[in-house]
């Protein structure tokens, strides 16, 4: 456009500069006007999203709260159960457990709070037991069956155009684990759970887990199956050149009441079968430790290695080593020392319920907390433990 071409609204000329200076004028107002549109929609946006967030957060947090909000009312009022008796929490949150026992119609119990309970199994998982290397499983039955197949399934190879011939029929053993009630009694004055300041739910967690340990260990050890778990060395035992399934097969220390060499240990690694080896661990008490690790091989060397960190378990021929106190001293012809893949070789069968009943009267002025749960225990794979004798065959 021309500069006579150039009209004010006036009818005056405009120059080229301030036609120019106009239209910036003009497209940076427009700008602000669109830059002003856009923060708005962007703004809309960023709140529907953090609405959305808020929402999404809401919906979120019952899932982990109602987990916190379940337990905490069971805690609480199974603390108040435990200092005073009061139990109208419990009924009902629906936890009474009654009619336990067939004997005695009125025997029952209250569910041990979550963080109780796993107070206690942390402390049985983590003792000096076979439980710590057993294969553990929960039921809620009366009873837990393992199926074995301790036999070959038949196989063999075929052509294309080959006939097949039919396979050996597998031999399926079933063993039976029923689970027995293992209880514990331990008793506080009443002066005591007064106190607000006493840790009632951590008191009783320690005492019934101690009590449980001690039992159980000894159970999955010596138990003779009549109202307890069935411990590894009650079952028949032969030597292992003439095992059968049904016993444990035992290699002779080669002495007398004793073990000289550490020949011996290594003939026990041996007897077990290599797929049970790779995750095979040993069992024997401290003084039998004290002994075994003097041991030397052939070059001089000791066959013991202690643990190169702190909790790392001692290993004896390379292989773990639990210091169970259940197993039997050294003597003439006892199994001192057990070597095998407890994980395939023993069940812990139990049930995952504590039950805790509260009794004011019967050691008056104290108060007796008669915790129960049931569990049992059995070996379920006679081919992955061995043991060794302390004679000389």
């Amino acid at each position: 456009m021309t500069k006579t071409e150039t009209k004010s609204r006036a009818g005056e000329d405009v120059s080229p500069a301030q036609e120019l200076s106009a239209a910036i004028t003009g497209f940076m107002s427009e700008f602000k006007d669109f830059s002003h549109g856009v923060n708005a929609k962007l703004q809309k946006q960023d709140d529907r999203m953090n609405k959305l967030d808020r929402k999404t957060m809401m919906n979120a947090r019952p899932a982990l709260a109602a987990a916190a909000a379940e337990d905490a009312p069971h805690q609480k009022a199974f603390a108040a159960y435990l200092r005073s008796g009061d139990d109208d929490a419990l009924r009902g949150l629906d936890l009474e457990g009654k009619a336990l026992s067939t004997a005695v119609a009125a025997d029952g119990g209250y569910l041990v709070d979550p963080q109780t309970a796993d107070r206690i199994q942390s402390t049985l998982s983590s003792t000096a037991s076979i439980r710590a290397i057993a294969n553990v499983v929960n039921v809620d039955a009366t009873s837990f069956d393992v199926l074995v197949d301790h036999s070959e399934l038949g196989a063999g190879w075929a052509t294309e155009a080959s006939a097949v011939a039919e396979t050996d029929t597998p031999q399926i053993e079933r063993i039976s684990i029923p689970l027995h009630e293992l209880s514990a009694l331990p008793k506080a004055s009443q002066r005591l759970l007064d106190d607000s300041a006493f840790d009632i739910e951590g008191w009783l967690a320690g005492r019934i887990a101690d009590k449980f340990a001690r039992s159980e260990a000894n159970a999955f050890i010596n138990g003779d199956g009549v109202d307890k778990p069935t411990g590894i060395l009650t079952y028949p035992t032969v030597d292992d050149e003439s095992w059968a399934w049904g016993s444990l097969g035992y290699v002779p220390s080669g002495a007398a009441g004793g073990i000289t060499r550490a020949d011996a240990i290594v003939d026990l690694v041996y007897a077990l079968g290599a797929e049970y080896r790779a995750n095979a661990t040993f069992v024997m008490n401290s003084k039998t430790a004290g002994h075994v690790r003097k041991l030397k091989d052939n070059d001089g060397r000791f066959v013991w290695v202690d643990g190169l960190a702190v909790g790392e378990p001692a290993r004896l021929m390379g292989y773990r080593v639990l210091i169970s106190e259940d197993m039997p001293n050294i003597d003439t012809d006892t199994m001192g020392i057990a070597f095998g893949d407890f994980t395939a070789g023993y069940t812990v069968a139990e049930r995952p319920d504590l039950r805790v009943l509260r009794d004011p009267f019967s050691a008056k002025p104290h108060v007796l907390f008669y915790a129960t749960k049931r569990v049992g225990g059995a070996v379920s794979d006679f081919a992955a433990i061995k043991l060794l004798k302390f004679a000389v065959s």
